[in-house]
């Protein structure tokens, strides 16, 4: 039996607390293959999975991956938690996991009302095209983006790739990514693209706690200024076999 099981922690997706700071809420997916039974020892491998991940992810720079079980019901998981939050919170996120319910392989979220002006559409474009090309080569492979938009603002972004993927892997993903941002999500504001192993965010308002320059982090997006800044999503992968 395989399964995959992927919790995001994020205020942007779904409802469910988790009460850390603004990063409130948590949301899940599942792969489409079958689903791993209600077993008391896989419900205990799960709880120690989770423990396990909560106490070690805060202390290994929010990057931790264990194992629980054996056989059937072995699991296999991965933390990663965004930078902004504190090492207390971040645990406290992956504490309050206890169900994971849920199937789809990607999310896109956006508000239907709120629509970019035209003339910063081409620009918000060119914009999530350098996140997207710059963020594999990043250390840890994220970060975050400000776009000036003079008269219209700023608008904000991030992009993220879990850190078990290649450079490569994590340029697939977050194109992938891109080509529904194209095709799905264009003029909005503000809009969410979730995957298995990277994600994408663009607001009009700074949703993020702190920003830290990358190096390098700074290119031009005419006639605007665009800054690369460096921050962390916060996720939660577990591997059923």
């Amino acid at each position: 039996m395989k399964m995959l099981i992927f919790i995001i922690f994020s205020t942007f997706l779904l409802s469910s607390p988790c009460h850390a700071d603004t990063n409130e809420n948590t949301g899940s997916q599942c792969s489409e293959s079958d689903r791993a039974t209600n077993s008391s020892e896989y419900e205990a491998n799960l709880s120690g999975m989770l423990n396990s991940l909560a106490a070690n992810g805060p202390i290994h720079g929010g990057f931790y991956t264990a194992e629980a079980g054996k056989g059937a019901n072995k699991i296999y998981g991965l933390a990663q938690c965004r930078g902004d939050i504190s090492a207390a919170d971040c645990a406290a996120c992956i504490k309050n996991v206890t169900m994971v319910q849920g199937c789809s392989n990607r999310m896109a979220s956006y508000n239907d009302t709120n629509f970019e002006d035209p003339k910063v559409v081409s620009e918000a474009l060119n914009f999530t095209n350098t996140l997207v090309s710059t963020t594999p080569s990043q250390p840890l492979m994220y970060q975050t983006a400000v776009l000036d938009v003079g008269q219209n603002g700023k608008r904000y972004g991030m992009a993220q790739c879990t850190r078990d993927l290649s450079k490569s892997d994590c340029g697939m993903c977050l194109e992938f990514q891109l080509v529904t941002y194209k095709n799905s999500v264009g003029n909005k504001r503000s809009w969410d693209i979730y995957g298995f192993s990277c994600s994408l965010w663009y607001r009009d308002y700074q949703f993020y706690n702190f920003s830290t320059p990358a190096k390098g982090g700074s290119t031009r997006s005419s006639p605007h200024q665009v800054a690369i800044r460096m921050a962390f999503p916060a996720l939660v992968f577990l591997l059923v076999i």
